[in-house]
């Protein structure tokens, strides 16, 4: 029996090398977003210390002030920069799904292809061994 030999196998090829490098970019949009959020707790963390130490050090506590001013601005801009990385996470997330879809959709195709072409196969054989069998029938027969 011939094997199978699905026609759009590059295409296949090219949708799945597409939907690992979606996948890869998801996963390093996804790490972006995870090391920002870090750094929001880590600067959260220093506040809440500065905060603290503000308090028991009453000797300069301009210093501390400012220092918590800039720890609050720092902290918004961490969160404007996040806001900015979840939204090329969902882009990303977005493209991964389609490329995904389109793998899909290629993959049930090359099955279906592949089940048609195994019946005919099958129904070929069965037509030939129908044949053998009539023609020992026929020898036989006629001897």
């Amino acid at each position: 029996m011939k094997k199978f030999n699905f026609s759009l196998q590059k295409v296949l090829q090219l949708r799945k090398f597409r939907e690992e490098e979606c996948k890869i970019e998801l996963g390093q949009a996804i790490s972006n977003l995870n090391l920002i959020e870090s750094e929001i707790k880590k600067t959260a963390v220093k506040r809440q210390s500065a905060a603290q130490q503000r308090f028991i050090a009453t000797d300069d506590i301009g210093a501390w002030d400012n220092y918590i001013l800039r720890l609050d601005q720092e902290a918004m801009r961490l969160t404007e920069k996040a806001a900015q990385a979840e939204i090329i996470v969902e882009e990303k997330r977005a493209l991964y799904l389609e490329a995904s879809k389109e793998l899909k959709t290629l993959e049930k195709l090359k099955e279906k292809r592949e089940k048609e072409y195994r019946k005919e196969a099958l129904d070929l054989q069965m037509a030939e061994v129908d044949d053998l069998t009539a023609s020992r029938y026929d020898i036989a027969v006629f001897t």
